[in-house]
């Protein structure tokens, strides 16, 4: 029987739109002749064929009704997908329809005629020309092929029965994969309440309802709760471990940048439950307001971020220095679409390597602010690429800074690690060595009292950045929709861990309170072990973890062991005793340096060791100069050749 009744609606389905048209009204005639029939029977009480009268009624009925629909557009609707704004259409024609024919027969009559006929009839058609719409709504969406296609629905609940709760269940209530169940609210004075003839439940009703109704999905439609509010209600639904997901958040609504519509993972910040703090307007500004900025590896993630949030800021210029063409194109086409038409933005492809380049840029542009974010990070990567780290992370720190102070930049602001702080690698050695340079050359001219012009070096120091390239959040949400494994290094592994806008923003901040030589730690909060940011990212995307206790779990997570290079636990600070800042999330670290005359003849000798290609030399040196520096692999360098 339900075989027979979905092929036939998936025939009604597949019929042209003039040919729906066409039967509808021949239902719509079908209830007027009907109508004024059985309105006769109730008056009269007797089943009885239609008088010569009673076929003037229904002329009556006809003249006047299909202007009417037609006026109201009732052949217009798409039935499927029609709700109660198209029965409340219909309702309004139907009125009017009474008023004229209840007047022409009930109050003007005709001979013959029951008074009473103009009362029960409208009432009649009214009746059936809303059941059989709400029935083709019912057939046509339920029981059609697609529907019963799919082996099963999605049952959801959405997390609030505000406005956007009510624009979010109107929105998919058509959708081939969710059906929605239900709301959950915290309001007390809604549970109970219906919307859309669903229920509103209180959200401690949700572990009942999970094992009672088999939901899988929570959708969060609360974008304009506060952030702490919105991460204790994710917090609360870890514990029942079923998937999560989003709209957007207020801002983009009202952007514009996304719809009500879009359903997306929870943002990263909301896994991880930080609170991100509101930047300094006058932090943001100081350096970069009216004038001209660079930025190496605009490209890349840090830097393609600090772009943006320039960008915000008002520059007169906006210089993007990039090694990659492409990862340029893309930042520069980004960039264009949001900037005010007063901002000049310069794509200048080039290399921190390259010194030639980079004083062709500097004397011609003279930017006042440098933020230093080009570099060879991935730890893996540079491990095996020794020569080149150095090159890049090092050297061509050291000769950008000299530049800068040639060039009379005000500010030069470099973009380290925590990786620099006791390394157990090359990317964090090198970085180190950086810091060392920059410091250096602050030592240098706060001694040399003729430049006019010292440039303010400052050091930003903090850990891995959320959704950056290489970033463990990505790979893990990617091995989760192939079904797993995810997989790990260290089962103790843990990060310290920001997202991308905050790291930015705050990098700004602490450029501008550098006062020359500064090493500025950022706030990360607490480490994360990896290992539980996994497991959460399993949990909130409705599935269980694989492990030899639970074997018909969803998600395995492998160990594969530490990368070269790679450690367990990352720090922040060399010394214990950082100094407070004007921003609570930004701290003043005292780190101990060497005089540039010393660095400049260390430098030396590590750019004779690379002409030679000697690592082993290289890396002896990296632990003279880095004392703290401890390589925890052997050399990985696949061009290494031991010199004898």
């Amino acid at each position: 029987m339900r075989t027979n009744i979905i092929k036939i609606t998936n025939n009604l389905l597949s019929l042209s739109r003039p040919i729906k048209t066409f039967i509808a009204i021949s239902i719509d005639f079908s209830c007027c002749v009907f109508s004024v029939w059985f309105s006769y029977y109730l008056r009269l009480g007797d089943l009885i064929p239609l008088s010569e009268r009673g076929l003037e009624a229904l002329a009556y009925s006809l003249i006047i009704s299909f202007p009417i629909f037609i006026i109201f557009g009732l052949y217009k609707n798409i039935f499927r997908y029609s709700g109660l704004d198209s029965l409340f259409n219909v309702s309004k024609a139907l009125s009017l329809y009474g008023v004229i024919y209840g007047t022409r027969l009930s109050v003007l009559g005709i001979s013959g005629i029951p008074r009473t006929i103009g009362f029960i009839q409208p009432l009649l058609l009214l009746l059936f020309i809303i059941s059989w719409r709400v029935l083709a709504r019912f057939l046509l969406r339920k029981l059609n092929n697609k529907h019963y296609a799919k082996k099963h629905f999605i049952k959801a609940f959405i997390y609030g029965s505000g406005e956007a709760g009510r624009q979010l269940v109107k929105a998919i209530q058509d959708s081939q994969e969710i059906s929605i169940l239900g709301f959950l609210d915290d309001d007390e004075n809604k549970k109970g309440c219906l919307i859309d003839g669903k229920r509103i439940y209180s959200p401690d009703d949700l572990g009942d309802l999970i094992s009672k109704k088999d939901i899988s999905l929570i959708l969060l439609a609360i974008p304009s709760i506060p952030r702490r509010k919105r991460n204790e209600i994710i917090k609360n639904l870890l514990k029942y471990k079923i998937a999560v997901r989003t709209i957007p958040h207020i801002t983009d609504l009202a952007s514009g940048k996304n719809l009500i519509t879009q359903i997306v993972d929870l943002e990263i910040d909301e896994l991880l439950g930080r609170v991100p703090v509101e930047p300094f307007q006058s932090l943001m500004k100081k350096n970069i307001f009216m004038k001209t900025i660079l930025v190496t590896g605009a490209g890349g993630s840090i830097g393609s971020e600090l772009c943006r949030q320039i960008i915000k800021q008002k520059p007169k210029k906006l210089l993007l220095v990039e090694i990659s063409e492409y990862a340029l194109y893309s930042i520069h086409s980004k960039l264009e679409e949001f900037k005010d038409k007063d901002i000049e933005i310069i794509p200048l492809i080039g290399s921190v390597q390259d010194s030639q380049r980079m004083e062709s840029i500097l004397s011609i542009f003279k930017p006042a602010t440098i933020y230093h974010a080009a570099a060879y990070k991935h730890v893996p990567i540079v491990e095996e690429n020794l020569i080149e780290g150095l090159k890049n992370n090092l050297l061509g720190t050291y000769d950008l800074a000299k530049l800068a102070i040639k060039n009379n930049v005000l500010n030069f602001v470099f973009i380290s690690t925590d990786k620099a702080v006791r390394p157990t690698n090359i990317m964090g050695a090198t970085k180190r060595m950086a810091e060392l340079s920059l410091q250096a050359f602050h030592e240098k001219n706060i001694t040399q009292s003729e430049i006019e012009n010292k440039t303010k070096f400052s050091i930003v120091r903090f850990g891995n950045v959320l959704d950056s390239s290489g970033s463990v959040i990505p790979k893990f949400r990617d091995q989760i929709k192939n079904g797993g494994p995810i997989t790990l290094t260290h089962i103790d592994i843990t990060r310290y861990f920001m997202t991308i806008t905050e790291a930015a923003q705050l990098v700004i901040q602490a450029g501008a309170m550098g006062k020359g030589g500064d090493v500025f730690i950022l706030d990360m909060g607490n480490p994360i072990k990896i290992y539980d940011l996994a497991l959460k990212m399993i949990e909130l995307s409705g599935l269980s973890l694989k492990s030899p206790t639970n074997a018909k779990g969803d998600i395995e997570i492998k160990i594969t062991g530490l990368r070269p290079g790679e450690k367990l636990y990352e720090e922040l600070l060399l010394s214990n005793n950082p100094s407070k800042t004007k921003h609570p999330k930004i701290f003043r670290s005292n780190e101990p340096s060497i005089l540039l005359s010393e660095l400049e003849k260390e430098i030396n000798l590590l750019k004779k060791l690379i002409e030679r290609n000697n690592i082993e030399a290289i890396l002896n040196k990296l632990k003279s100069i880095v004392i703290d520096y401890s390589p925890s692999s052997k050399i990985v360098d696949h061009t290494f050749k031991k010199i004898s």
